[in-house]
């Protein structure tokens, strides 16, 4: 890999991609950030540190092929360790290859639903501006169709 940091090498398809993400908090139960979090393949003898944003998050991306599947994974944070399998389904080449290992506890951080609330959001937005906007329109058809109606009874034939 000469070199290259891992992420940068590791941008390909998803299908050559593996990412491990999580949550690192305190034994208060606050979020660490700054913190630095090994990801390590043991099997091949290849791993990361990466930091926490200041949230607590970590996300850690490597460049895996299908013959890693079941390769063991060493992640640790602040002197905790959690052992882990590379997993994914081989003959789903598009989905994202990726698992959640978080450390401590009360700060879970489940990005899909947080995404999945920021997409019921907007959907939501979406149909009530849809809403409003059609409403308009439609008391404004009415109105001409009622302008229309005035003027022709005005007519002299």
């Amino acid at each position: 890999m000469g070199g290259l940091p891992a992420v940068v090498s590791a941008t390909h398809e998803a299908d050559h991609r593996f990412t491990v993400e999580g949550v690192v908090c305190g034994a208060d139960g606050k979020s660490g950030a700054n913190v630095d979090v090994l990801v390590k393949d043991t099997k091949i003898s290849y791993g990361q540190v990466v930091k926490t944003d200041d949230s607590g998050y970590y996300k850690a991306a490597f460049h895996l092929h299908n013959d890693n599947l079941g390769d063991p994974l060493l992640i640790e944070a602040n002197g905790e360790q959690q052992q882990r399998k590379v997993s994914f389904d081989p003959k789903d080449l598009e989905s994202e290859r990726i698992i959640q290992v978080n450390f401590g506890a009360g700060c879970v951080h489940d990005k899909s639903s947080a995404s999945l609330w920021l997409y019921i959001g907007s959907g939501a937005m979406a149909a009530a501006v849809g809403g409003f906007i059609g409403v308009k329109l439609i008391r404004s058809r009415r109105k001409q169709g009622q302008k229309r109606g005035a003027s022709k009874g005005k007519r002299k034939k």
